[in-house]
Order: structure tokens, then C-alpha cells, then sequence
């Protein structure tokens, strides 16, 4: 390889449609929209401009809920979300977000233009991403 590095954005290996719910909604409720979309993760709206958006991951529910003994149906998204969610700048090389993921212990990080919330993106699919990412010419 050459002396030049690839600059790939982790905004070409995020998922753009992340899922936006409300604090309020029950785990129950979150469980199902994680189930019937696939996904692991879900992102809590920011309350007004000056909040910060949350983040509730399949591994908050057994930790909070499931091994706490609380009851789904009656335990809101925002008891078991971390906020602030950790995120990565849309422009940051995926590369250094991989790293700073890893050294951190994240599984799932927002995707960020400014305080605009443009996706999120995972560990694997920064890895995946970068493992396919074109050789460098030259």
C-alpha cells in the first residue's frame, strides 16, 4: 500500500433509517419494534434542542429489566437508556471510528452532522465496512 491513506466517512457505512422513539415508550413496546425491524438498538428523542438524544441497546434491557426483575410493560425506554448517547461525526474516518469505539467498549454509536442526528452506525459494520473498503492506488 501507499503512503496515502483511504479516507472512508462513517456515513457510508451507517444505517441511515435509524429507529427514533419517544422516552415514554414501554420496554415492551421497544422490544417489539427491535424484534419486527431486526435491530438492536433503538435512539430516544431529545426532549427539545438543548437535550440529548438517548440510546437503549438490547444488552440495557437484560441488564435493567430482565435480570432486575422489572416488569416490561411497566418500565419506560428512558429509565434504562445511556444518555447522552456516544456519537461519531458523520466525516470522521472510519478507521480512527473503530478505534475510539473499540477503546471506549461501544457496541453502537449515533451519526452526527453538528447536533443533527443523520444515522447510526455499529462496531461490525465499521469493521465490515472497512475490511471491503477499496485498495489504495498508486
Amino acid at each position: 500500500m501507499s503512503g496515502t491513506q483511504y479516507h472512508l466517512p462513517v456515513r457510508e457505512a451507517m444505517t441511515p433509517d435509524a429507529v427514533v422513539v419517544d422516552g415514554l415508550t414501554t420496554v415492551s413496546e421497544g422490544l417489539v419494534m427491535m424484534r419486527d425491524r431486526n435491530i438492536s438498538s433503538l435512539i430516544v428523542e431529545r426532549r427539545n434542542e438543548q437535550d440529548e438524544y438517548g440510546i437503549v441497546l438490547v444488552t440495557d434491557v437484560a441488564r435493567e429489566v430482565v435480570n432486575s426483575n422489572r416488569v416490561p410493560a411497566r418500565t419506560h425506554l428512558y429509565e434504562v437508556m445511556t444518555k447522552p448517547a456516544p456519537s461519531l461525526d458523520g466525516e470522521m474516518n472510519v478507521r480512527y471510528a473503530i478505534r475510539l469505539m473499540q477503546r471506549l467498549g461501544l457496541t453502537h454509536a449515533l451519526v452526527v452532522e453538528g447536533r443533527r442526528l443523520i444515522g447510526i452506525v455499529t462496531l461490525r459494520d465499521l469493521v465490515v465496512r472497512y475490511i471491503d473498503k477499496p485498495a489504495a492506488s498508486g
